[in-house]
């Protein structure tokens, strides 16, 4: 009886919805999604553990905890070390002889820093290390920082949880794809001020409640997943204010399953020292998505 509701339901909002064969299943499925999404969140190198994102500038910057240096961070030593930053853009590290830390695990005196946009495929950017806490380059539109983060952080331990909407399989969308060859250009803002251009491949066209929506994805890298970055009339009131993301499988017959139960909140909305994208204008829906995540109630801002 309730699933046969929700196929009339969905009629009556003019919503194209697969809904899983077995409603139990489906709900499963959204929990344990969202489960896995906080063991992520939380992980001890997970987004709450960010203490800090300090801007390299040209050349030597000492760094450590003690309020001598340039970059002052909020654990470790009270002088770890000098991060250089030279005029092509190559980051080295020399540590001071008693900081304790290692670079990659290993005990060294120097090392070369390999941003998060340079690194290998397969390998992560080169991380210092120094008792709960450590650090990596990132590089965002040629500017150079350091992310810090610590896994003893308050914001770990005191972290207050995610709500929710509650799971409606009517928020499981099949969309139309309208592939664009060759793709479009999309300028991407983010919460630092970089803007992005990006390919995209195509759009997802729906309709809800009578009305037909649009979303231009983006693929974070060459034959990935399809990543939205959206806002809708929640945003900043019921749900985090500068956007939300989801995933979406690669199109298979001119279809495409926008799942918006998988709304998640960016990284921004639990730390300020992330460099989260925006949603860009095409992506603001005159919609309500009463679907996914709400508001972090620990937000910072």
């Amino acid at each position: 009886m309730l699933r046969t509701s929700l196929f009339v339901a969905a009629a009556i909002l003019g919503v194209t919805t697969v809904y899983a064969t077995d409603l139990d299943s489906y709900t499963h499925s959204i929990e344990q999604w969202r489960s896995e999404r906080v063991e992520r969140l939380t992980a001890p190198h997970g987004w709450l553990s960010l203490i800090g994102l300090e801007w390299l500038q040209p050349g030597d910057n000492s760094v450590g905890s003690a309020g001598d240096n340039a970059i002052v961070l909020k654990a470790g030593p009270a002088h770890l070390g000098v991060v250089t930053l030279a005029p092509d853009g190559a980051v080295r590290i020399v540590l001071a002889t008693d900081s304790g830390a290692t670079v990659d695990g290993k005990a060294v005196t120097q090392a070369v820093l390999v941003d998060d946009m340079h690194a290998a495929a397969t390998a992560a950017p080169t991380t210092v290390s120094f008792g709960t806490a450590s650090f990596y380059v990132i590089d965002r539109e040629g500017r150079k920082g350091l992310r810090v983060k610590d896994s003893a952080t308050p914001a770990r331990k005191h972290f207050a949880g995610i709500d929710y909407y509650p799971i409606d399989p009517s928020w499981r969308i099949v969309a139309d794809w309208v592939p664009f060859d060759p793709p479009h250009k999309l300028e991407i803002g983010s919460v630092i001020g970089t803007i992005e251009s990006v390919d995209v491949p195509g759009k997802a066209v729906f309709r809800r409640d009578g009305h037909t929506y649009e979303l231009l994805p983006y693929q974070e890298e060459p034959g990935g997943e399809l990543f939205f970055v959206m806002a809708d009339r929640t945003s900043g009131k019921e749900t985090y204010g500068a956007a939300r993301f989801f995933y979406a499988a690669l199109p298979k017959d001119g279809k495409v399953v926008l799942d918006f139960n998988k709304a998640y909140n960016p990284p921004c909305a639990f730390t300020p020292f992330a460099t989260c994208p925006l949603a860009p204008p095409e992506n603001r829906l005159d919609l309500r998505v009463t679907a996914g995540e709400k508001k972090y109630v620990g937000e910072h801002h």
